[in-house]
């Protein structure tokens, strides 16, 4: 239901309003959560099947100039929207910069996972680790490299995580240091280490990493997120970089949701990824 709030809270429109082309291709044929037998581990098949499909449609977007917008759905969407990017990026030899903004780190395998989860995986597969009808989407895998990667907003993870953080060397940045820092500083950070030796920025947005009071409508709510105007600032920076080539926008639930306000939010921050200016 995330992409239809999406759309009816006007995104098509809004882009337009800023002079973009935009082409709605519709929405990917996707098992409904009912006739899978289990939405954990045992529904991988299905789950590498529909980000395969989707990995073929951001490779031809790439490569025809375009620049992908996915809207989801939950965040194992990614292994399918960044593997198409990175795809098409590696055949004019370069690489995908990827900034990740979430409350949550999604860098769990299928063995780590305490919950099983493939939404908290899509991070690991990308960068080559966990299942391998998940981390081998990209050609040639794996789709990230982790001195390419920067997390953004963390503030929930698990033990797991931490040390696939630390092992790797990923640039994560917690909301302690967003405090201490500010998120302009952080952003620039993230956009410098993204955008360094890449083809361009994917950026792969999942909503709760805003406080839950400006964004209630996601499935995973953490207290004490980026504020609103952060959220902003941060996508307003990726525009002025000029180097954003995909972006991922997941994670919306209008059932839990306050009148499409998190849908709403959600539409402003794509349009600001997209260049739109206050002045």
């Amino acid at each position: 239901m995330g992409p239809s709030a999406l759309r009816i809270a006007r995104l098509a429109e809004r882009l337009r309003g800023l002079g973009h082309e935009v082409d709605d291709v519709g929405n990917l044929i996707v098992s409904q959560r009912e006739q899978l037998a289990d939405c954990g581990p045992e529904s991988i098949p299905a789950i590498a099947a529909v980000c395969r499909q989707l990995a073929e449609v951001t490779a031809d977007a790439v490569r025809a100039g375009l620049t992908p917008l996915v809207l989801g759905g939950d965040h194992s969407l990614a292994m399918g929207s960044v593997a198409g990017v990175a795809t098409a990026l590696a055949e004019r030899r370069e690489r995908a910069g990827v900034i990740w903004l979430d409350a949550h780190g999604d860098i769990n395998t299928p063995a780590s996972s305490a919950s099983g989860n493939v939404h908290g995986m899509p991070v690991a597969h990308l960068l080559g680790l966990g299942d391998s009808r998940l981390s081998t989407i990209a050609t040639p895998p794996p789709a990230v490299d982790p001195s390419h990667l920067v997390m953004v907003g963390l503030r929930d993870l698990d033990v797991p995580e931490r040390k696939h953080i630390r092992d790797l060397g990923i640039a994560a940045y917690t909301m302690r240091e967003i405090d201490e820092r500010g998120l302009m500083s952080v952003m620039a950070d993230a956009i410098t280490i993204a955008g360094r030796g890449t083809g361009g920025i994917h950026v792969s947005c999942d909503p709760d990493w805003i406080d839950p009071v400006d964004a209630p409508g996601v499935g995973t709510p953490v207290r004490g997120g980026a504020t609103f105007r952060e959220a902003h600032l941060a996508l307003e920076m990726v525009a002025d970089s000029g180097r954003l080539v995909s972006m991922d926008m997941v994670e919306i639930n209008p059932v839990l949701d306050d009148r499409n306000q998190t849908a709403t939010l959600a539409v402003d921050l794509v349009v600001s990824a997209f260049g739109a200016r206050i002045l």
